[in-house]
């Protein structure tokens, strides 16, 4: 067994001599981890909680804490996560509540993202993916396959239908249609250059006037981009910031916001 001498393991958890036990990581009594598990450093886990095989947990994430409901009087609630999951930075999971069940489970093939907080009572499907800071609420069902994006609020008591995609920062306050794709309304767009930035690192006015030219040709004609690119190309004189403006948007993969 490789445990780091500023590590602190409790004499009742349950470690194999598979696992990897990182510098000042804490793992608490009634806390039983599974063969090949890594724990890469300061990583807490308080019991009762029950980890499978083969799951790589990075720093600072906090398993199987008291859940954040105020009726919670120190029932012994439990967590339970499966095999092959990545749990990455500053992720925390939660117990359950007697009235949520009891126990919060996640199962397995899951990568959870660093900042991402899973509620207690929570059930996450196989293969789910949570990314960076998706936030869960108590008694959230994320099922087989579902993503939940960056940034994302989940309602209590939401489901999260199987294959289901949440685009990054939608707030959820309703249950996700299975093999949907669900997005807030975006309408994001630029309206002008950064006129009052380019003065501040000393842009001439000669070369402010040359890219206030090609802004209008981009955004306030009625010309699509491909035809704002071709008039701005058919100019005799272009400056060398025009033409990075021009190799950008011929460069996009993913189209350019306007």
């Amino acid at each position: 067994m490789s445990i780091h001498s500023t590590a602190i393991v409790d004499s009742c958890a349950k470690v194999p001599a598979s696992c990897s036990i990182g510098p000042y990581c804490v793992v608490g009594a009634d806390v039983e981890l599974g063969e090949n598990c890594e724990l890469i450093s300061h990583v807490v886990i308080h019991g009762p909680t029950r980890i499978g095989n083969n799951n790589r947990i990075f720093p600072f994430a906090a398993l199987g804490t008291e859940p954040q409901d105020i009726s919670y009087r120190g029932e012994p609630t439990r967590l339970e996560i499966g095999d092959d999951n990545v749990i990455r930075e500053y992720v925390t999971i939660n117990r359950g509540t007697n009235k949520g069940g009891g126990t919060t489970k996640i199962g397995s093939h899951i990568l959870i993202m660093a900042y991402t907080h899973v509620g207690h009572d929570c059930q996450i499907g196989d293969h789910a993916m949570l990314v960076n800071a998706a936030t869960l609420a108590g008694h959230v069902t994320v099922e087989e396959y579902a993503v939940v994006g960056a940034l994302c609020p989940v309602h209590q008591f939401v489901r999260i239908g199987a294959h289901a995609y949440i685009g990054g920062g939608t707030t959820i306050t309703q249950d996700v249609l299975p093999f949907s794709m669900t997005s807030a309304v975006r309408d994001v767009h630029a309206f002008s250059f950064n006129k009052v930035g380019l003065e501040r690192r000393g842009f001439s006015k000669e070369r402010i006037k040359q890219l206030h030219h090609a802004y209008k040709i981009l955004l306030a004609s009625k010309l699509n981009t491909s035809q704002a690119l071709e008039k701005l190309k058919s100019e005799t004189e272009r400056s060398e910031d025009v033409e990075l403006l021009i190799r950008f948007i011929e460069q996009a993969q993913r189209g350019v916001i306007k």
